[in-house]
């Protein structure tokens, strides 16, 4: 068995230590945010947090994660204020929505460590995370209006 805590609560598993995390999220535990795209993380629909960074789910194997703190789009604290989900209500980033968790996983990532991104800091953290609609504008005006809303929070 392979005890780790996803979203908030003490899970654990009964699979192989090389399981991709995201089978396990979406196949053992039935939390279905984190997408499958690609398989060998490149497109990063399968983001979730591990201990507090942006991993893709896809190359995590279960084992690695083993004692640590999973979060996916659905234990985000306060989701229905979170300051990146209103912004991307606010300025209707999904188009298909298909990689859309695994772009505001990332986007959350991001503005935790980095309070106010410029443009070109936007762009080199969300590289890692492809939108076949090419919602990238809208992608990168969410953030910054989310990263105004949390100053003002402040």
């Amino acid at each position: 068995m392979i005890e780790l805590t996803v979203n908030g609560i003490k899970r654990q598993v009964d699979v192989v230590a090389e399981m991709p995390l995201l089978w396990v999220l979406r196949d053992e535990l039935g939390i279905t945010s984190a997408k499958y795209g690609c398989g060998v993380a490149q497109c990063g629909a399968c983001t979730v947090h591990i201990d507090g960074k942006a991993v893709r789910s896809c190359q995590a194997h279960i084992g690695e994660v083993a004692g640590k703190s999973v979060v996916t789009l659905e234990g985000l604290d306060n989701k229905d204020q979170h300051p990146v989900l209103q912004a991307w209500i606010e300025h209707q980033v999904p188009q298909c929505g298909y990689c859309q968790t695994g772009q505001i996983m990332q986007a959350i990532s991001l503005l935790a460590r980095i309070s106010k991104p410029t443009d070109e800091q936007i762009n080199q953290v969300m590289s890692g995370n492809l939108c076949r609609c090419g919602t990238y504008p809208r992608i990168r005006a969410a953030i910054h209006a989310a990263a105004a809303n949390k100053t003002a929070e402040k």
